[in-house]
């Protein structure tokens, strides 16, 4: 219901009541005000509302075309269009927030509503090219007036106290990607994945969204949106902490259209292309080329998985079961300039993401699907965490989590930590640690922990292998002073065309020393 059929009916409802009571003298005009109930200020359940009903509707994926001006433009011509700094929207009252929008065009052709929320009442934010400088890109006919918005994002002094850097973005269906101090964009998060890495995958997109203006001097921002796709609805509530590891508690409730449908909840996209290894294509460079270079699993056991990403020849996707996930993420571990070489995208630099569950997720798995891509520009890696128990139809599916932003997550594994894998086949070895022909020999450097004392007697450490198809024929492990910890080696013999999941970790008598690395492997 609007304020306007609200106050109405309010009115409406006191005319009634004045015909049928009795007489009485009238109340002082102060009395009065003070018995009037206050509007009710826009919240999530505002949204929540939005998505039940919109949920009973059959889905419309109908668009608005584009003007052709806009339409054909290419990616460095629609970039050209930039919003003007000085029409940012949230800075009259005091606040550190400043909202700039993006511009239809190029591949961003569906329009989204933008609300913001001022005393609890939003209000639109309507379209006009004022707000823009085109650049070189200047239609030649004039901008419908109700053209709308791409999308929006949030400048905050982040880096420094005097400039309003961008904190976080949302562009493009339910995609966002948000950085903390000192970081270079690089891996996005999602809304929502639907049927990932399938030929079903859906992308669903926002329709909606309302930005709260934040009080003068608050370090959050709370953003609602309204999502919508073919399987279902939902209402999301962002609360924004920016800061050097800057954090969104993200909360959910989808309202499911279709039976049977495979969500991943808070799922990440990335891209790896290049790695120590993985090395498909070596022409490059540049030695390695990624944003992410490893999924982290913390899981209900409280086992921590690490999990380095490749670039595959086929699309591959590999799950983990788990009950009560503690957390999971994509993360850029490699944080050494001479690994990379590119002096201007500085993947050192690039963020990674971790999500920790607000509530119990129970049972399900973290699924990570690999695709192969043939440059950098490609977004080929998929992580989210998918249900066992696909969530009826009609009913609200709810969930929370709290996704950090961060240059430097070893506190997240507090023993030691897989820093570098390897791979080479035995052929390649020469004399050097012969083994039989036709094996494999992963190389794992692990680091950090209790390591650099356990290296002062490698004879306490040993190095525990597993593999679910072949076997071991031997493994042995050796100080390694580079990473402050131990570099193993596990030899592995695998029939052709079989498939297996390797597995190791290092242990001095029952206590586990590091995480667990695990990596798939296919001999062909």
């Amino acid at each position: 219901m609007t304020d306007l059929n609200r106050r109405t009916l309010v009115k409406c409802l006191v005319m009634s009541s004045a015909a049928t009571a009795p007489l009485r003298f009238a109340a002082p005009a102060a009395a009065q005000a003070a018995a009037a109930p206050a509007p009710a200020k826009f919240d999530f359940e505002d949204v929540v509302r939005r998505a039940r009903d919109l949920a009973t509707a059959p889905f419309d994926a109908a668009i608005a075309p584009l003007p052709e001006a806009l339409n054909k433009l290419d990616f460095d011509a629609w970039r050209d269009i930039r919003f003007r700094p000085d029409k940012a929207f949230l800075a009259a009252n005091g606040s550190q927030f400043r909202l700039q929008l993006f511009h239809l065009g190029h591949l961003f052709k569906r329009p989204v509503t933008i609300n913001i929320i001022r005393d609890g009442i939003p209000t639109p934010i309507p379209f006009t090219t004022s707000l823009f400088d085109y650049g070189r890109t200047k239609p030649e006919k004039p901008i419908p007036v109700n053209l709308g918005f791409a999308g929006f994002r949030l400048h905050y002094p982040l880096n420094s106290p005097k400039v309003f850097d961008e904190v976080i973005a949302f562009l493009g269906a339910s995609y966002f990607r948000f950085l903390g101090r000192d970081q270079r964009y690089g891996m996005s998060a999602r809304a929502l994945a639907i049927d990932a890495g399938s030929d079903q995958e859906e992308f669903p997109f926002f329709r909606e969204f309302w930005i709260d203006t934040p009080e003068p001097g608050a370090d959050r921002a709370t953003i609602y949106a309204l999502l919508d796709s073919p399987s279902t609805t939902g209402a999301y509530r962002f609360d924004v902490y920016p800061g050097e590891e800057t954090a969104i508690e993200v909360s959910t409730t989808l309202f499911p259209r279709k039976a049977g449908v495979k969500f991943g909840l808070a799922p990440m996209s990335s891209m790896f292309f290049l790695g120590e290894n993985d090395h498909r294509f070596n022409d490059d460079f540049r030695p390695e080329l990624h944003d992410s270079d490893g999924l982290i699993i913390h899981s209900g056991t409280g086992e921590w998985i690490w999990r380095p990403l490749r670039n595959p020849a086929k699309p591959e996707m590999s799950s983990f079961f788990d009950h009560d996930l503690k957390g999971f993420g994509l993360l850029q571990r490699d944080r050494d300039y001479e690994h990379y070489q590119d002096l201007d995208l500085a993947y050192e630099l690039r963020p990674s993401y971790f999500v920790e569950p607000r509530d119990s997720w129970r049972e399900g798995h973290v699924d990570l699907v690999e695709l192969p891509t043939q440059n950098e520009t490609n977004d080929n890696i998929v992580a989210s965490f998918a249900p066992k128990d696909s969530p009826e139809p009609n009913k609200p599916f709810s969930y929370a989590y709290r996704l950090t932003a961060s240059l430097n997550l070893t506190r997240l594994s507090p023993n030691g930590r897989v820093i570098n894998t390897y791979q080479t086949t035995a052929a390649a070895l020469g004399s050097v640690e012969p083994v039989a022909p036709g094996s494999r020999r992963f190389i794992i450097d692990f680091g950090g922990g209790d390591l650099p004392y356990y290296a002062l007697d490698p004879s306490l450490v040993e190095v525990v292998p597993s593999t679910s198809q072949g076997k071991i024929l031997r493994s042995f492990l050796v100080p390694n002073p580079h990473v402050k910890g131990f570099r193993a080696a596990v030899d592995v013999e695998l029939d052709a065309g079989q498939s297996t999941d390797l597995r190791a970790f290092l242990r001095t008598g029952a206590r586990a020393l590091t995480e667990t690395w695990t990596y798939p492997w296919r001999a062909d």
